[in-house]
């Protein structure tokens, strides 16, 4: 017989023992497309929370806070130390004034606390935009405390700071994501197993035949090795649809919300999608050949 004939001859006999035992079947199924659900949701997220991330990277800036009171055109000399290094791209002057409204158009629910006052609430301020890819070292964090031990200047805020925040609890994410698919799809190989097992035994007497008319361990075995195989990639397909189901329904709630926005900017990419569906696979194939180690009798 062919491999080609083998193969057909596998995919019938697996569609018609999944058919024949659907609700053990439908369960090894679900227990995959839970686990990848799972595990494709929290990549999904941390992969757009990653894009995100990267693009506040490239527009972090160091913004210098001048003390109350202060004047741009009186501190020449905060401008001047803030221009001077080469990663410096360019410094916008912020006057207190220019401060408040942005305070104002930025948080219009709390304009009020900004109302009022005899003298400017918001001290004046210089943004510095700088190369975000740039190799800065020492030097960079050397320039930040020279900037800090400036008389006119009150407060210096690194844009870096919260960003690097961010990545680590990005990567915590990910990795309690990854960590619980991971074990909830050691148990859907675990049941995958046990169905195929149990399949085998029902059929044993069939299988003693087919070993008493010469056919060999691996035209015995192929079928529940593709009935594996199978209920691995539908628990894939599952899961991959029940997660775009999802991206649907998220996504246009977060046309205006950053949380929801940033979680549900993109669905996974192809390549993503296929590895998702094609570990399901894998999984049951593996669940079929750990069921089948030993002889089937």
């Amino acid at each position: 017989m062919t491999l080609g004939r083998a193969l057909t001859y596998f995919g019938r006999e697996a569609g018609m023992n999944l058919l024949r035992s659907w609700k053990t079947s439908f369960l090894a199924v679900t227990t995959i497309a839970v686990s990848l659900f799972i595990g494709g949701a929290f990549l999904m997220l941390a992969s757009n929370a990653s894009t995100v991330v990267d693009e506040w990277k490239r527009e972090a800036k160091v913004v210098v806070y001048l003390t109350p009171g202060v004047e741009l055109p009186e501190a020449a000399s905060v401008l001047a130390a803030a221009s001077d290094p080469s990663w410096v791209l360019r410094v916008d002057q912020v006057s207190a004034g220019e401060g408040r409204e942005r305070f104002r158009s930025s948080f219009p629910s709390v304009a009020d606390l900004v109302e009022g006052w005899e003298e400017e609430p918001l001290p004046a301020s210089f943004e510095i935009a700088f190369d975000p890819l740039a190799d800065h070292g020492a030097k960079f964090e050397e320039w930040l405390r020279a900037l800090e031990e400036l008389p006119q200047v009150d407060l210096v805020d690194d844009d870096r700071d919260w960003v690097k925040q961010l990545e680590v609890g990005l990567r915590l994410i990910l990795s309690v994501g990854l960590t619980l698919g991971l074990v909830l799809l050691g148990a859907a190989v675990f049941t995958i197993a046990s169905v195929i097992r149990l399949t085998a035994i029902l059929y044993q007497d069939e299988i003693a035949v087919m070993r008493l008319v010469g056919a060999t361990e691996f035209f015995i075995r192929g079928p529940f090795y593709m009935e594996g195989l199978f209920q691995g990639l539908l628990g894939g397909g599952v899961a991959l649809a029940a997660l775009y189901g999802g991206y649907l329904f998220v996504e246009p709630m977060g046309a205006g919300t950053l949380v929801l926005g940033s979680i549900a900017s993109t669905f996974l990419g192809f390549g993503q999608q296929v590895a998702l569906v094609a570990i399901g696979g894998l999984a049951g194939l593996v669940g079929a050949i750990v069921s089948l180690r030993r002889e089937i009798v």
